[in-house]
């Protein structure tokens, strides 16, 4: 018996396209087998069919095709979800996740209180230093002039000064103090820039 003939017989005997999905699972499940390569995927999506076709049934027009349409929202189903999947980013590990997140802004103002606490115990000649050359960008030159000072003496200064703020915040060697306040991370390069 064809697949009209199957239809015919199932409108002559009342039977509804609710009724009928259970006679398209084996065509359902050989369309996706051959869609997916793999018997557990084809499974869940011939379950995934039938679930919108139950959910759908009032888009059905009676005496069409309930094969085809079926197979129609098989297909549909299956590129869907690939194409969803090609956008999706593998991440097991949570790399990428990592790389996309961001701190909360709270972690700034602790940083931000820990430099002060810790600058306010630096020598008055380093911190001078590094409000100058750092924080107000001159250069070592003009900081040299306005101390009255050696450039290499301010250079020493401002370089004493650094590596007592990163001994006091704890930061490791080449660990960098993460927070958005300009000046502070003026003051606490190593190439102080001359911002202007």
């Amino acid at each position: 018996m064809t697949n009209s003939a199957k239809a015919a017989q199932g409108a002559k005997s009342g039977a509804t396209p609710r009724d009928e999905l259970v006679n398209h699972l084996p065509a359902l499940r050989a369309f996706a087998l051959s869609l997916t390569r793999d018997g557990s995927s084809a499974d869940d999506l011939v379950q995934d069919t039938i679930v919108k076709a139950w959910t759908n049934m009032d888009k059905f027009q009676p005496g069409t095709n309930l094969r085809a349409w079926l197979f129609t929202i098989l297909r549909n189903t299956f590129y869907s979800a690939r194409r969803k999947t090609k956008r999706e980013v593998s991440d097991a590990d949570g790399v990428h996740a990592a790389r996309l997140a961001t701190r909360p802004e709270h972690d700034g103002r602790l940083a931000l209180n820990d430099f002060r606490t810790a600058f306010e115990k630096l020598p008055d000649e380093q911190r001078e230093a590094l409000i100058l050359v750092g924080a107000s960008g001159f250069s070592y030159e003009e900081a040299a002039e306005m101390t009255g000072v050696a450039v290499g003496t301010v250079k020493s200064r401002a370089n004493r000064g650094r590596r007592r703020l990163a001994e006091l915040l704890q930061l490791e060697d080449g660990e960098e103090l993460e927070m958005t306040d300009r000046a502070t991370m003026a003051a606490m390069a190593s190439n102080a820039p001359v911002m202007r």
